[in-house]
């Protein structure tokens, strides 16, 4: 899992990060682009202003653009990753995959819940 990309601060990273999870033997890659949920907005927005103060505007400036001008959307769907915006760092996530041979999320092995029963009441 390649997270939290963070626009201009981590994103340079993402490719080596998958080449090191595919020598390791993962067959599946994922990435979640930064979340500011609630108190954690304030948190990030401090820290940015210390260790990358000359990138600090730009940074929250790409995130707002891709949270609809928000820092942060709850929506499901939205939240992980985002809209139409992140085009970008989707498609270099994706051909960095592909090219290591990750799977795609459609094609993931399915669990296999054969095996599995419901605990009986007595083991409830």
């Amino acid at each position: 899992m390649v997270a939290p990309v963070i626009p201009a601060i981590t994103d340079h990273e993402m490719e080596a990060i998958l080449q090191a999870a595919h020598s390791a033997g993962a067959s599946f890659a994922g990435y979640t682009l930064l979340r500011l949920p609630h108190e954690v907005k304030l948190l990030f927005r401090d820290w940015l202003a210390a260790h990358y103060p000359d990138r600090a505007m730009h940074v929250m400036s790409l995130i707002n653009q891709v949270r609809g001008g928000k820092d942060y959307d709850s929506r499901f769907g939205i939240r992980m990753r985002a809209p139409d915006r992140t085009r970008v760092a989707s498609k270099r996530f994706e051909i960095a995959s592909r090219k290591l041979g990750f799977s795609d999320s459609e094609e993931r092995q399915h669990l296999n819940t054969q095996a599995f029963r419901p605990p009986d009441a007595a083991d409830r």
